[in-house]
């Protein structure tokens, strides 16, 4: 998973870095509200572990901007503040969960991954599985398929797909689908891929948003 840290406090910063690290997740730190803005607008990021008391303005305003900017990406609160009105407040203006400091690095990994799981779905056995009307792809397995009929795909058509999948009805820019799929591209492979993914999985999947970049609708 790819994370975006938004902590002020250093120490603290520095230990939850290094402890998601471990766990293998990729962490992007910041530690200001317009640096916070500026990565979640560019970057996909699969969760956001947010303090509340940041430098230059209101974590629970930040929270707010999020969700009315239509970001659907999990929002783990992670503050000193524990009283009732400050949990409800979260949980009101759209966090995922809410997480009281101090607090144990084992349970913030399990509740972070479960908020992760509620908001991308997890069959029975465990494998994360995306499905938009007839089309299902299969992170675990690398298998895409439509109307249950296997789709053949390279691993950057893969990866492009399973982008736009994880985010439905949400508009992904050409920077966040080239940082995903194809980190080296040159701006013009892009389109390239696009247009052979689309003749395989068929029309009606994905659509163009001029000047920005592509959603799957559901």
């Amino acid at each position: 998973m790819k994370i975006c840290l938004i902590e002020d406090d250093l120490e603290l910063g520095r230990g939850l870095q290094s402890a998601l690290q471990d766990a293998g997740q990729e962490v992007v730190w910041v530690r200001r509200v317009l640096d916070a803005k500026n990565w979640v607008q560019d970057e996909p990021f699969d969760a956001i572990l947010l303090d509340l008391g940041l430098p230059d303005g209101n974590g629970m305003e930040l929270l707010r901007h999020f969700r009315s900017e239509g970001k659907t990406i999990p929002i783990l609160v992670i503050t000193a503040r524990d009283s009732l009105e400050d949990r409800l407040s979260g949980l009101d203006l759209g966090a995922d969960d809410y997480l009281v400091k101090p607090f144990v690095n084992t349970e913030l990994l399990a509740r972070l991954r479960a908020v992760v799981r509620r908001s991308t779905g997890w069959n029975e056995s465990g494998e994360t599985v995306w499905k938009v009307k007839d089309l299902m792809l299969d992170d675990r397995r690398m298998l895409v398929t439509r109307a249950g009929g296997p789709v053949v795909l390279s691993k950057t058509e893969f990866g492009l797909l399973h982008a736009l999948m994880r985010y439905p009805d949400r508009v992904l820019t050409r920077r966040e689908l080239e940082a995903r799929a194809l980190p080296n591209s040159d701006g013009q492979a892009l389109d390239v891929h696009m247009s052979n993914l689309r003749k395989k999985i068929g029309e009606g999947y994905i659509r163009t948003v001029r000047g920005i970049g592509y959603v799957v609708e559901k």
